[in-house]
């Protein structure tokens, strides 16, 4: 496999940089500090086609690959990982979910604006009882009227609150277990459908996370994706394209932390000489390195694959857990590199891995991954 970018791979890499360090960099700790998600950057991630990164022209995208989408999420990761994780969530869940397994009407409707950059989508799987167990969703429809009434909530919800659609699943016959889980697409317009608590994390803070509640909220018959109680398959295949933008945001935290450090090095003087030069600082820079480039190696071959139509469900798994566990390993050498100073917020390693623990956990925690991996290998 060809991991080299090609030259307009290279051109979108570097004005998502530039976008990157000339509209979010210089507000970065502002909008950690007060947890504000950044709304007013959705007209200008919409005009570098950032909201419809992997969608066809036809329905509004940029009708790019995941090999530019892990670029881009990577690069806007190493400024700032909220940013990257709400590009993420809104492209590789509640809009490719639309793509992947909506209709042609579903298409038109909501996947067009989405990909357009109209509003941010969001998608429901989490619930207080169904984390890593998405089996065991409790949120409930029952048809009525000619469509669904809907009863139930979803926890840790990027885009909770400022959304206008959300893809999220529910059950529709329990005696079938996930065979009996359906999935559907909601409006803000909705009744019985609104926000409730908004999260106050330790990290990824300028990223939107609440909750969303339903409370004999009408869903019409066309609004189901697919078919009925194929809802649980929908969402495993969309998280097996999800996690590939994990492991690359983790790659892009990974990679803004491991550049902190190496600024710092060379500017930090003891006994007389840049700490860079110790060998003791070489070492962790040079492993950091090593890391990072191993992960970026996973993301991307499991990016070519899903470009290639292969499956991918061991290689996604593997880069999401290896990126996410390197991003965290390499901003707390960050933290240490940076001493005393590392510990303040005078300096940007404490929130790259702040912002880095979350990518162990959101879209399967490391224990499900390699769960996913094992089951994958025994296969074989």
């Amino acid at each position: 496999m060809n991991f080299e970018l090609t030259e307009e791979q290279q051109q979108i890499k570097s004005s998502v940089r530039e976008f990157a360090e000339s509209e979010i960099l210089p507000n970065v700790m502002e909008w950690d500090e007060t947890q504000h998600f950044p709304v007013e950057l959705r007209p200008k991630l919409a005009e570098l086609g950032l909201l419809g990164v992997i969608f066809p022209e036809e329905y509004g995208g940029a009708g790019l690959g995941y090999v530019e989408y892990a670029t881009i999420i990577e690069e806007i990761a190493r400024v700032d990982g909220s940013v990257g994780l709400s590009v993420a969530a809104h492209n590789s869940l509640c809009s490719n979910h639309i793509y992947q397994f909506g209709s042609e009407e579903q298409k038109q409707k909501y996947l067009v604006p989405l990909a357009q950059g109209e509003s941010f989508g969001a998608w429901g799987l989490t619930e207080a009882g169904a984390g890593s167990d998405s089996a065991g969703t409790r949120t409930n429809a029952i048809r009525s009227n000619g469509g669904w009434l809907v009863n139930g909530s979803k926890n840790f919800i990027t885009h909770a609150i400022i959304c206008n659609t959300l893809v999220a699943v529910a059950v529709t016959d329990r005696e079938k277990g996930n065979r009996g889980i359906s999935a559907f697409v909601f409006d803000k317009s909705m009744e019985g459908f609104r926000s409730d608590k908004k999260e106050n994390k330790l990290g990824m803070r300028a990223s939107e996370t609440a909750s969303v509640v339903f409370e004999d909220c009408y869903v019409p018959e066309e609004n189901l994706l697919g078919n009925e109680g194929e809802g649980f398959l929908q969402c495993m295949q969309i998280l097996d394209g999800g996690r590939i933008s994990i492991a690359a945001l983790s790659v892009g935290i990974a990679q803004g932390a491991f550049e902190a450090a190496v600024r710092y090095s060379k500017e930090r003087q003891q006994f007389g000489q840049p700490i860079s030069e110790f060998q003791a600082i070489q070492f962790k820079l040079a492993d950091m390195a090593t890391q990072i480039e191993a992960a970026r190696l996973l993301t991307m071959q499991a990016a070519l694959m899903k470009d290639a139509g292969k499956k991918l469900t061991k290689q996604s798994a593997m880069a999401k857990l290896y990126a996410s566990e390197v991003a965290v390993r390499v901003a707390e050498e960050s933290i240490q590199i940076h001493g005393g100073y590392g510990y303040t917020k005078d300096y940007p390693a404490e929130k790259y891995w702040r912002d880095a623990k979350l990518c162990t956990i959101g879209e399967g925690t490391s224990e499900i991954q390699r769960i996913v991996i094992a089951k994958q290998l025994l296969k074989a």
